[in-house]
């Protein structure tokens, strides 16, 4: 799942990001509220973990902003203000969760995982690429019963190019999916992955295409 994570304590924000991308999310992080407010107009995430107290645009301001053009993505708000009124606040303005500091990260990855189940519900899918299938809420692969095991950072890629279906997908846009827009990771990584991608697809009969410079397709081979 990709989470976009909104908190200008820089410390707790890489404590929320690291437990998560340890979780098997990937994580955006931004810290300023009136960019973070853009970005979710664009963005492509499943789930907002967001802070009320922001430097720019406040958090309740940037939930009702999210709400009034109908986006329905759970939001989780992160506040120290303990007050009931507070949580009514938060939650008249349209946030499915909310957790005041100081939390145990514990209880935030509970959170997130009964949200996630909960949005899961009426959408649950399984996907079909060639003689597989994946699960996307479990984030599991098949090959009939049987799983197919991709490391974590290995199945983000591989789910980004399946959402992607036969367009075209760029190392930055793969390397953004697996690690969160802004990582410091190079994108040669993404080389890796999907070299070992390949072996691990190749016996049944998933090929990955590449156009040198543009980037990579999820094809099933003629013989599959």
């Amino acid at each position: 799942m990709r989470i976009t994570l909104v908190e200008d304590n820089v410390g707790l924000a890489k404590g929320i990001a690291y437990r998560l991308e340890d979780a098997g999310h990937a994580v955006d992080v931004l810290h300023d509220g009136t960019a973070a407010a853009d970005f979710l107009k664009t963005d492509a995430s499943d789930m907002i973990i967001l802070d009320i107290n922001l430097p720019g645009t406040d958090g309740l301001q940037i939930l009702s902003e999210l709400r009034e053009r109908g986006d329905q993505r759970p939001v989780v708000l992160l506040t120290a203000r303990a007050k009931t009124e507070d949580r009514v606040l938060g939650l008249d303005a349209g946030a499915d969760d909310y957790l005041i500091k100081p939390f145990e990260m514990a209880e935030l990855e509970a959170r997130v995982r009964a949200l996630a189940r909960r949005r899961s519900v009426p959408q649950r899918r399984v996907q079909q690429v060639g003689p597989l299938t994946f699960d996307p809420d479990a984030r599991q692969l098949f090959d009939g019963d049987t799983p197919v095991e991709l490391p974590r950072r290995e199945l983000a890629v591989f789910e980004c190019l399946l959402a992607a279906g036969e367009r075209l997908v760029t190392k930055s846009a793969l390397l953004d999916y697996a690690y969160g827009v802004g990582a410091d990771v190079e994108e040669q990584v993404i080389e890796v992955y999907i070299s070992r991608i390949r072996s691990r697809l190749k016996p049944h009969g998933i090929v990955i295409k590449a156009q040198r410079g543009l980037g990579y397709q999820l094809r099933v081979s003629d013989g599959a």
